[in-house]
């Protein structure tokens, strides 16, 4: 039979749209559910993002079952940036059928195509602390709530449908020991001598809010020149902090200043991994209690932002915020630290994780066509 698609246009659609991804996984142990109100709401014409993005969603059904689904995303800033004409593919899920795979990305090419796009990439979103990049290695660990998670034929799918990479990110998995710990704090204390910063630290969550606005400025001056960023307005900003600052364990959160100017921050978040995976896509009446115990017993720290400005990159400031995080692990009792996607290219950072007992254990693909 047929495939047919249809674009998401109603709440009806949007339930649907989202509900897929937790019938795809239902069965799979290393999937993280995110939370589907969150993305209901990220699909929702108040979505902020769309003040700079255009954005179209499908649905993808056989048999009259629902077997796949795909966002079609221009980031106009993004575009104007590079100076291409981009359209991303976003929340892509489909069955292991490559007619459902293939439908899905030419409904997306075809939409690409009236609004003169030239390439097609992804997995992306609307932003890059969305969802980004296809898992193709990695299959049988846990993601971090800032990561993804696919089906190990996805990668297959892409390939056969003409796609070819254009970045990927690598994931590590860090154990925290004596000598990098140590290694770390003579760096630190060497740095702040020498640049006369001072580290600010939080024992509450009102502490770290009057910081939140000023530490997404500094990402995007961090990330101003990296792969598929594009400046956070006002609203985004707060969209994040909103999603973020409230549910962050302070303690795991530090702050470099000069001259009581912020210039970098660190910001690393208990695993909620597991406790979302409990918590079923739903924090209430009863998923925030996972979420809860998740925050205040942690057994791993993910490393969910960290950001330096340009022109303090090369003064050592990062060396302050790990060297600072490893101390707080180490008085909480833990010893494991998970990195998010770190661009492969990014040799400096990589060579500072292999000084650690370490696995390199996912990595997710950007792929790009030309339509």
């Amino acid at each position: 039979m047929s495939i047919i698609i249809k674009e998401v246009s109603t709440k009806r659609d949007i339930k649907q749209f989202v509900n897929l991804q937790f019938e795809l996984y239902k069965d799979n142990k290393y999937w993280v559910p995110p939370v589907k109100a969150a993305e209901i709401n990220s699909l929702m014409p108040e979505n902020p993002a769309l003040d700079f993005c255009d954005a179209r969603f499908f649905l993808a059904f056989k048999n009259d079952k629902c077997v796949g689904r795909i966002g079609a995303i221009i980031n106009k800033s993004y575009n104007q940036k590079t100076g291409k004409n981009f359209g991303r593919i976003n929340r892509i899920e489909f069955i292991d059928d490559i007619e459902v795979s293939e439908k899905l990305i030419q409904t997306a090419i075809e939409w690409f195509r009236e609004k003169k796009m030239e390439y097609i990439h992804g997995p992306l979103g609307f932003t890059n602390l969305d969802t980004q990049g296809l898992l193709i290695e990695g299959f049988d660990y846990l993601p971090s709530i800032a990561s993804v998670y696919h089906l190990p034929y996805y990668k297959d799918h892409f390939e056969k449908l003409g796609f070819e990479k254009e970045n990927d990110w690598i994931e590590f998995r860090l154990t925290i020991t004596e000598a990098p710990l140590n290694k770390a704090k003579r760096g630190a204390e060497i740095v702040k001598k020498r640049s006369g910063v001072k580290v600010v630290s939080f024992s509450s969550r009102s502490e770290l809010n009057q910081y939140s606005k000023r530490v997404f400025e500094i990402l995007n001056d961090a990330f101003q020149f990296l792969p598929y960023v594009s400046t956070l307005n006002d609203k985004m900003i707060k969209l994040y902090s909103d999603k973020y600052f409230n549910i962050l364990n302070p303690k795991f959160i530090k702050v470099v200043v000069k001259d009581n100017e912020p210039v970098g921050f660190f910001v690393g978040l208990p695993s909620l991994s597991k406790a979302m995976q409990k918590a079923k896509g739903s924090l209430y009446p009863f998923g925030f209690i996972h979420v809860l115990k998740a925050l205040k017993k942690p057994e791993v720290i993910d490393m969910l932002l960290t950001g330096v400005l340009q022109d303090y990159q090369n003064a050592g400031i990062a060396v302050i915020l790990i060297s600072e995080l490893q101390e707080e692990m180490m008085k909480a009792g833990i010893t494991t630290l998970e990195t998010t996607g770190i661009f492969e290219t990014n040799q400096n950072v990589i060579t500072n994780w292999k000084n650690y007992e370490h696995i390199q254990h996912k990595r997710r693909r950007c792929y790009v066509k030309k339509i």
